[in-house]
């Protein structure tokens, strides 16, 4: 794999985007054909790539730097990185992106702004493949800062409509925070190290090595972490991810499972041995992320609109892998964050598959759909047992896996919260599946009769190759965790799943080690995931428990989980209150202090000269007076002073 290659990953789509930008968007069909062109291209060098790291040794691709900046002793060089960690993400990036664009062919068909959403979604993915690939914290920042752009973009597609523009806007805001401590954390790091360097394989080593370490390393981490927390998604920044719901589905499909989302816990996990010589900011992020995992899969109990209940799943499931990076945990991580990109991206297609039938995200104008839509069905419920962590489906290899390393820390009460958390998701996500998809019809009162079909095969299509890595992704898992059970050597493909020269190095000196399959946390988790099935399935399948009655009885959990825990209201009485009432008071001071002060700066002479005007009648007789009367004073004075 040569450097070249490795740049035209970046480049393909990236190109797609400024051909389509200059004139392309004109022609709807052009515009997509040079996307999936790129995108494809891009996926295939992905392979190229993916086999070079598979050949080489330490599956360390070494690639050539070029400078962009040297002044005095700053020099910055756009450097790329290719080892397992990246290999894995470029594939789960262009082949998820690639599926989605074929898929918004013909979603997105007849829409106003049609080559303007396939320009916005290759500059898209060429962002989220330069942060995968990207060395240098710098460069990294940059296609950081291009995520949350397009992210903006796309999530106000329809700019026409309110909802969207706001959510575009809120989204944008909320995830400034975040970034504002990563670009401290940067900063941090640039005056703090003997070399001025902003490599991030050249920091990971000197934190491995103690020359970084204490408070400055804990804060700088946290400051990484900080970024993370905003793009994806994790309390408490994570109020802007339901609403950029109002994006287009294909968008939502994207952000939420491979790219804007992914890249706060990639993020985590291409800087870890950080974090692993810095303690407190490990806790911190198994801290954050499990009682995340928790918080928002609550959320997902009540929510009505589909779009949204996959929207809490997603902040739930990136809970669960910050959770594992805090643990100790990478390999786990990194395999949930694989597992979880296509059965996410697949509820989301098939989500939006759903609203082409029914016209409606709405659950409770749904049902029945299951005869008039069976590739939807089948796929959907695939990808619903695989987050619900039913074996032998790829969400249950590595559930159980982040479950069992974060037993084996010693913290039980993230435990717990991550095994209800587990309950909780297969609870709401067979909700959904037999609200959409079981009883009779529930159309919108007052609409017109409809009558629900399977959507056309360039919908279907994407749905059913997702749903083949929604079951075999998972296997990469028992072929590396049950080796030692075996006495089978791992296959190579299965060794991508573990760590980096220098990440396993940092784990070695933090003490961590990967923890063998645990039978007894797999029945464990594997009864919950069943109980909460079945849970849904007599609540919304045979409904004979009441969801109305158990909602009555405790209304008081249900006003609270329904209204997101008044965060949303928290934040915008904090705006309301503080920021806004600070600027007034600002306001006042800067209009009666301030221009008060230069007012009298200017009034001042403006008076004393009009005081003065009148010394300067013209009238001779005046002046002479005036003369006559200063000779008097002074021939007083001279009296006075001689006697």
């Amino acid at each position: 794999m040569t450097t070249l290659q490795a740049w035209l990953i970046i480049l393909l789509p990236l190109t797609s985007f400024v051909l389509i930008g200059l004139g392309l968007h004109r022609y709807h069909r052009l515009s997509a054909g040079v996307t999936l062109a790129a995108i494809g291209g891009s996926l295939l060098l992905s392979l190229r790539a993916l086999q070079a790291v598979l050949q080489a040794q330490d599956h360390l691709v070494p690639l050539a730097s070029l400078t962009w900046l040297s002044v005095y002793d700053l020099r910055i060089d756009l450097t790329l990185t290719l080892d397992s960690l990246t290999a894995v993400m470029l594939i789960v990036v262009t082949s998820v992106s690639l599926l989605v664009q074929v898929y918004s062919t013909a979603y997105m068909h007849g829409e106003e702004g049609y080559g303007r959403f396939f320009a916005e979604m290759s500059l898209f993915t060429a962002s989220m493949l330069g942060l995968v690939l990207a060395d240098n914290l710098l460069l990294l920042y940059a296609f950081w800062e291009l995520v949350g752009l397009c992210s903006y973009l796309l999530i106000g597609f329809w700019y026409q409509r309110p909802a969207a523009a706001a959510a575009a806007k809120k989204a944008f805001v909320v995830t400034r925070f975040g970034d504002f401590g990563f670009l401290i954390a940067i900063l941090l790091l640039y005056a703090n190290n003997p070399e001025g360097t902003l490599s991030i394989s050249t920091l990971a080593a000197m934190a491995n090595e103690g020359v970084l370490k204490g408070a400055l390393l804990t804060w700088a981490a946290l400051g990484i972490f900080s970024g993370a927390v905003g793009k994806s998604g994790q309390f408490p920044l994570h109020v802007w991810l339901p609403d950029a719901m109002e994006g287009p589905t294909p968008v939502s499909a994207l952000i939420h499972a491979a790219t804007m989302v992914a890249a706060g816990v990639y993020l985590v996990a291409r800087t870890f041995p950080l974090f692993a010589a810095a303690p407190d900011a490990l806790g911190t992020v198994a801290l954050i992320g499990g009682f995340t995992a928790f918080f928002a899969a609550t959320m997902g109990l009540v929510a009505t609109d589909i779009k949204r209940v996959l929207a809490y799943s997603t902040i739930s499931q990136l809970g669960y892998m910050m959770l594992a990076l805090g643990v100790g945990a990478y390999a786990a991580a990194a395999f949930h964050l694989l597992n979880h990109a296509f059965f996410k991206a697949l509820l989301f297609l098939g989500s939006g598959s759903i609203y082409h039938a029914v016209e409606t995200y709405d659950l409770r104008f749904m049902g029945g759909l299951r005869r008039a839509m069976p590739i939807t069905f089948t796929t959907f419920v695939i990808a619903a047992l695989a987050i619900a962590g039913i074996p032998p489906l790829s969400g249950f290899w590595s559930k159980d896996e982040i479950l069992t390393e974060t037993l084996l820390s010693g913290n039980l009460p993230l435990f717990l919260l991550a095994l209800a958390a587990a309950l909780m998701t297969a609870f709401y996500m067979f909700r959904l599946v037999f609200l959409a998809f079981a009883g009779e019809s529930r159309a919108v009162p007052g609409a017109h009769a409809r009558h629900p079909h399977e959507s056309p095969w360039l919908m279907t299509l994407p749905l059913a190759l997702l749903a083949v890595p929604s079951v075999l992704s998972g296997f990469l898992n028992p072929i590396r965790e049950l080796a030692p059970l075996t006495g089978l050597a791992p296959h190579a493909l299965s060794n991508l799943l573990g760590a980096p020269p220098l990440v396993h190095d940092a784990l070695s000196r933090a003490g961590h080690a990967t923890a063998a399959f645990n039978p007894t946390v797999a029945l464990l988790s594997t009864a919950v995931a069943v109980a909460g099935i079945l849970l849904a399935w007599a609540m919304y399948g045979a409904r004979f428990l009441s969801a109305e009655a158990l909602g009555r009885g405790l209304a008081p959990v249900y006003r609270t989980l329904i209204s997101k825990y008044w965060i949303d209201e928290l934040y915008q009485a904090i705006v309301n209150w503080f920021v806004l009432g600070l600027g007034r008071l600002l306001h006042w001071f800067d209009a009666n202090v301030v221009d008060g002060i230069v007012n009298a700066a200017g009034r001042l002479p403006i008076g004393v000269g009009g005081a003065l005007r009148y010394a300067q009648s013209g009238q001779a007789q005046a002046y002479g007076l005036a003369f006559l009367a200063g000779v008097i004073v002074l021939l007083a004075a001279f009296l006075i002073r001689g006697v």
